[in-house]
């Protein structure tokens, strides 16, 4: 009898131990991770949708200019992001991504084919896609299908702007409700195109031209 009590005492002190152990090996694998270390967004949520623009020739480039379609950011966008997505997800939403990181090749490729400041930023200075801080982002109903935004992402015109207020009711409460939850998060955004949002923190982070395989 004595023998089987002391067998279950130290099963119990077996299991307590590696269940102490199993919570420190997930706090430190999330603690060990810098703030401005790339990572994959898909590594940290599965609660994205995603229409990589820029990984086809459906852009406004007419060309693809990545290898692959991942959504790399540093991560303190990515728990920005995250976060943001949860109170969408509140609302029957979630945040579908055209288009995060991006290298500065890919931003001198960019250039290449379109010279000019107004749709592509000159790679000499950067942008804060080259800086993993910015993504470019719509969103979908419980559907998947797309909320009404007034024109389509890269659409360069006055129309995609957040100061035209000539635009249905529906679209204005649509971006009303985007930029809102981005802003209570730790985002920007950029007047001239609704889709666009910077994370505060990001903006000094240098530019990065780090690149990620392709699975």
């Amino acid at each position: 009898m004595t023998s089987a009590i002391t067998k279950l005492f130290f099963a119990g002190i077996f299991l307590l131990a590696f269940s102490v152990n199993a919570q420190n090996e997930t706090y430190t694998r999330d603690s060990v991770v810098a703030d401005t270390t790339f990572v994959n967004l898909k590594d940290y949520s599965t609660d994205f949708v995603y229409d990589m623009k820029y990984a086809t020739a459906d852009n406004f480039l007419k060309a693809k200019v990545y290898d692959c379609a991942e959504c790399m950011l540093r991560y303190k966008t990515v728990k920005a992001l995250i976060a943001a997505n949860k109170e969408f997800m509140k609302n029957g939403c979630k945040i579908k991504l055209f288009d995060c990181y991006r290298p500065l090749s890919i931003q001198e490729k960019m250039w290449e084919i379109v010279p000019n400041p107004e749709y592509v930023a000159d790679p000499k200075k950067g942008s804060i896609h080259n800086r993993g801080g910015a993504v470019d982002i719509s969103l979908v109903n419980a559907d998947g299908v797309e909320l009404e935004m007034g024109t389509t992402f890269d659409f360069f015109g006055i129309q995609a702007s957040h100061n035209f207020k000539k635009l249905p009711v529906p679209v204005r409460a649509n971006r009303k409700y985007l930029k809102s939850v981005m802003l209570q998060n730790g985002f920007n955004s950029f007047d001239s195109e609704w889709w666009h949002y910077n994370l505060k923190t990001g903006l000094k982070d240098p530019v990065s031209n780090q690149k990620w395989k392709c699975e």
